[in-house]
């Protein structure tokens, strides 16, 4: 297995898998445009440079886990002015398909391996090494890198061509959306009935009526821990752009994602932004006018 990488993009996500590449011995060399980001990484064991052409010159694979298409471009186009061979992009960020055909176009044409490897869960996922990848582009590469990956994966799946994972990301963001919203309507239909929020996601949980999100945001709405390290309300606004262009480019109708996506909008508009998914259920509590019996 390989026993050094490359990692741009220490965020929130990215600081959670580097955290488990590092405390399973391998050497992380990475860069983040935020001071505060990289002194954290460093604070794991992530060795720090001063660029993405610094990463690129001391480690022949890279991955990018980045917030927009903008950064990626620009983390690309500075890697790659760093004349290298045989030297492997493995994006994990989530993004439209015609970024990701110029992330790779910009790879290919500087000599490098693209990979589209998005991956889908939380911060919390990814601590718990329960991240699902999907693995796009050269069958060799998914080979070389998957036990790099399921070091904070618990499922790595090879889909095919590159793009394909994207295609995959996007059809399974529906589902993450959806479910987060439903479990939060039951949750709230489950307060106003005058259950016991936590009773509830117990019973619930693990049954067939269950589902990872309701198992894991679940927690946060009983809870009402809406800052735990999760992915705040960008991500999802950000990703629903992406899914619903994708959906228009094919005309193929959404209308229970467009429908569930209204409660985000609606968090989003209550200054919301920073708090995690989950507090969708806070916003439909408010709606429905649910009083929990907080105990004693």
């Amino acid at each position: 297995m390989l026993d050094k990488v490359g990692f741009i993009g220490l965020g929130v996500l990215g600081s959670a898998i580097v955290k488990n590449l590092i405390e399973s011995g391998i050497k992380v060399i990475g860069y983040d445009l935020s001071k505060e980001a990289c002194d954290s990484a460093a604070a794991l064991g992530v060795s720090i440079q001063d660029s993405p052409a610094q990463v690129a010159s001391v480690v022949d694979n890279i991955f990018t886990c980045l917030p927009n298409a903008d950064a990626l471009f620009a983390v690309t186009k500075n890697l790659c002015s760093v004349e290298k061979t045989n030297q492997c992009v493995i994006d994990m960020s989530t993004l439209s398909l015609q970024d990701k055909e110029t992330f790779s176009e910009l790879c290919t044409g500087a000599g490098r391996s693209a990979v589209d490897c998005p991956v889908s869960g939380n911060r919390i996922m990814a601590l718990n090494k329960s991240l699902t990848a999907f693995f796009s582009g050269q069958k060799n590469d998914c080979e070389r890198l998957e036990p790099i990956l399921k070091l904070t994966c618990g499922k790595v799946h090879y889909v095919g061509e590159f793009g394909n994972g994207s295609k995959v990301k996007i059809c399974g963001n529906i589902l993450n959306l959806v479910h987060n919203t439903v479990a939060a309507e039951a949750m709230v239909l489950a307060i106003k009935s005058g259950l016991d929020p936590e009773m509830f996601h117990n019973v619930i949980s693990g049954s067939g009526s269950s589902s990872a999100m309701f198992e894991v945001r679940g927690a946060l709405m009983v809870s009402e821990d809406y800052s735990a390290e999760g992915m705040n309300m960008s991500i999802p606004l950000k990703d629903s752009a992406i899914i619903t262009r994708h959906a228009a480019d094919l005309r193929c109708p959404l209308p229970v994602y467009q429908t569930a996506l209204q409660q985000y909008f609606a968090a989003a508009a209550q200054g919301l932004d920073d708090q995690d998914a989950s507090v969708v259920c806070k916003v439909m509590e408010g709606t429905a006018n649910a009083k929990r019996k907080h105990k004693q």
